[in-house]
């Protein structure tokens, strides 16, 4: 009888110990790196949590794994570990191609793993606050892709450390990825865009704010929080690491949205996550090249299909990385930050060969990195404005310039640092300062010489403003600021987003100009 019993079994499950099967092999593989995404209601446009999910679009698996389009993970791996990498392993990717020839047997279906479970709770636990959209934003069933950012007041009277976030999405097939910045100026809340939808175009936040880096210093700067991208697990911050945020700031959330098919509402709720105690060591960003790479001088020519762009920083004191990223736009291609030691070891801190609008994301080191003082931070960001690049947003390629519209190109690899010893920390605030003060002179001073020509003196004083303030308000609107400086002249000193320079801008502008000519 047991013989019967054994040979039944067989037949009903002719696989062997060695053979592929989604129980022992693919399911694991599947929900520890896709299921994240593709589950009902995140971004994945099918779901993945059975074998018969996992079967049905086998194919595609197969095809995305083997061009490594999936799952998303864009730096190339150098010998550096990150604490969240998505990427797949070599093995992993032999293991799901052999399933899908195999014809994706399933195995003994009572040893595969249980398909994850996903709570609607917050990951992290109970936030310490949650901050929401004012008002709602509506997605088109279809159309172009969204890029919207949002301002979040959080309306703290007191600094706090952030340790880490988590978003809430209420349309969560919709959004695509998220950044997050903290607006120490509240500039950004007294934009407002001229389609009457809640919220401002691409990065439009950034408008007016280069001029208060100079006359506050880098406090005044909008500076990263971090990112949401579906099915990532939300990370806290190594030791006792946190990101200050200031009284009185706001959090600016640029979105990503992608049209699913149908009308999709937003009103994304910020989980953050405060520790009481400040931290021992302050996180320092450096950003290659400064301010997203305003004074770099991106001017890419049609049909250029290799415009680079090369940043030079070193050390003034020894500082231990904890994360990196990168921005940028449609054109972009290559991203590279090497650490170029004083022994004249070099390491590869980030190395992006197909970098993708679409896949932005923040990399935090599995474990702190030690850079000397002296230590050499070279990035280089490479484009392609040739009709050959299929992201290319023109058809046929036209020239881009330095802008905050996607279509537009801007540029920076931001790595975030401490210092190796906390009260050496002001000596490297300050280079940086000095270093990003260089950059944002040699951005206005190559767009206002011809403009002090046609002023007849100095850049925003009372002379230029007579010659051009044509209605004779006080202001000048957009239409009387010549063409050839208007879109410079504006995200450089419009603070308020409304196409005019105002009585206090114009002072801004002045006083910024002073600044520069010390």
């Amino acid at each position: 009888m047991r013989n019967i019993f054994v040979f039944f079994a067989l037949f009903a499950q002719p696989i062997l110990a060695n053979d592929i099967t989604f129980s022992s092999h693919v399911a694991k593989i599947v929900y520890d790196n896709c299921s994240g995404c593709h589950h009902l209601g995140q971004s994945g446009p099918f779901p993945l949590m059975s074998y018969e999910d996992v079967r049905r679009h086998s194919e595609t698996i197969l095809t995305v794994t083997q061009d490594k389009y999936m799952p998303p993970w864009k730096p190339i791996h150098t010998g550096i570990a990150f604490a969240n990498n998505r990427q797949l392993s070599t093995d992993q990717i032999d293991t799901l191609a052999k399933w899908v020839e195999a014809d994706c047997p399933e195995g003994y279906r009572s040893s595969a793993p249980k398909p994850p479970e996903y709570k609607d709770g917050w990951t992290l636990g109970r936030p310490d606050m949650v901050i929401k959209m004012d008002s709602p934003f509506n997605v088109p069933a279809d159309g172009p892709d969204i890029y919207r950012s949002f301002v979040l007041p959080v309306n703290l009277l007191e600094d706090r450390w952030v340790i880490a976030i988590e978003l809430r999405p209420t349309a969560r097939g919709a959004i695509h990825h998220a950044l997050f910045f903290i607006d120490p100026t509240g500039n950004a809340r007294m934009q407002h865009e001229r389609d009457g939808k809640p919220g401002l175009k691409e990065m439009n936040f950034l408008r007016g704010s280069w001029a208060s880096f100079l006359t506050s210093g880098p406090e005044r700067l909008v500076a990263g929080l971090g990112g949401f991208v579906p099915g990532a697990v939300a990370n806290r911050l190594l030791g006792d690491l946190a990101k200050r945020l200031p009284h009185g700031s706001d959090i600016i959330m640029q979105t990503h949205f992608h049209p699913t098919g149908k009308l999709e509402t937003e009103q994304s709720e910020l989980a953050l996550y405060f520790t009481d105690q400040p931290p021992s060591h302050l996180l320092v960003p450096i950003q290659l090249p400064p301010l997203f790479g305003i004074g770099a001088g991106i001017d890419i020519a049609a049909g250029n299909s290799a415009f680079r762009i090369d940043q030079e920083y070193e050390l003034p004191i020894d500082v231990r990385a904890i994360e990196i990223g990168g921005h940028a736009h449609y054109i972009c291609r290559e991203m590279l930050l090497v650490a170029e030691m004083p022994n004249k070891k070099s390491v590869e801190l980030l190395r992006i060969n197909d970098w993708d609008l679409d896949w932005q994301d923040q990399y935090q080191f599995a474990d702190a990195i030690d850079l000397p003082k002296g230590t050499k931070l070279k990035a280089t960001i490479i484009y392609d404005n040739s009709a050959d690049n299929p992201e290319n947003p023109f058809s046929p390629p036209q020239r881009i310039q330095w802008g905050r519209e996607s279509t537009d190109e801007m540029g920076s690899i931001t790595l975030q640092v401490i210092a190796s010893d906390e009260e050496q920390r002001p000596v490297l605030e300050a280079d940086i300062r000095a270093q990003t003060r260089k950059s944002l002179k040699s951005r206005i001073q190559s767009q206002t010489g011809s403009f002090n020509r046609l002023a007849g003196g100095r850049l925003g004083n009372g002379d230029m403003l007579r010659l051009l303030d044509g209605n004779r308000d006080g202001n000048l609107q957009a239409d009387e600021i010549p063409a050839m400086f208007r879109d410079r002249l504006l995200d450089l000193f419009d603070a308020n987003s409304n196409d005019a320079l105002d009585a206090n801008e114009l002072k801004s502008m002045r006083e910024s100009f002073t600044e520069l000519t010390k």
